[in-house]
């Protein structure tokens, strides 16, 4: 006779090194501050790329998009001698920094997409109004570019949440897993447990799916719009 069970879950916050929660929350932390980072650094240079003429920006316009033919496999080393040298091995901070360089050419490059088909006139009245560049980034080019921002914003999320990689060379002791890395401790540790592996995979996958199924027209929306206008 089949009887639904909760213990399976249970055993996910209380048998493991480290629970369940405290991944979620380091997760959220990671995630989320390179969620930021990213939509910040990858706007303000999308906006400098796409509006300023400057010495050496075909140069960087090109730098951007030969970027993107790099995997983070070949630059792991370098970048951890780098986090080594300023001491964020173990650390939150040693994740959410090369997440974040890791996806500013993608974002940038979304961005620069949508915002090249921008009309100037807004943004032209805006300067007449005595608005500084800041200014003009942050209340005409934001809020025009919310789809673009979305898209970018949810891409970076969900990257940042499903990256293993790097968590697994920076993220060494339990009280700083993320989740991916405590499915992967999880799985080393209780691998032929497979009422509890199942309970693991069905609590990290739910979040993915609600991101997916709430603003998939975000993200359609916003990488059609700066194709086209692109």
């Amino acid at each position: 006779l089949f009887e639904p069970t909760l213990d399976n879950y249970i055993k996910t916050f209380t048998r493991p090194p480290q629970s369940v929660g405290m991944a979620y929350l380091n997760s959220v932390i990671i995630s989320g501050s390179v969620t930021i980072l990213v939509m910040l650094f990858a706007g303000m240079a999308a906006f400098a790329m796409t509006r300023y003429r400057f010495r050496g920006r075909k140069a960087l316009d090109a730098l951007i998009i030969a970027s993107l033919m790099f995997p983070v496999f070949s630059t792991i080393i370098p970048v951890f001698q780098m986090m080594s040298s300023i001491h964020v091995v173990d650390n939150p901070l040693g994740v959410i920094l090369p997440q974040t360089a890791g996806n500013l050419a993608f974002a940038i490059v979304i961005l620069m997409g949508y915002i090249r088909g921008l009309p100037v006139d807004l943004e032209e009245l805006a300067f007449f109004e005595g608005c500084n560049v800041f200014q003009v980034f942050y209340k005409v080019i934001v809020p025009i570019c919310r789809p673009a921002f979305a898209t970018v914003a949810i891409f970076a999320f969900l990257w940042s949440y499903n990256d293993l990689f790097t968590q697994l060379f920076f993220l060494r002791s339990p009280k700083t897993w993320a989740i991916t890395r405590f499915l992967n401790e999880v799985s080393s540790q209780f691998g032929t447990d497979y009422g509890m592996m199942c309970a693991v995979v069905t609590l990290i996958v739910i979040p993915v799916l609600i991101v997916y199924i709430f603003l998939q027209k975000n993200i359609i929306r916003g990488l059609t719009a700066g194709a086209i206008k692109g």
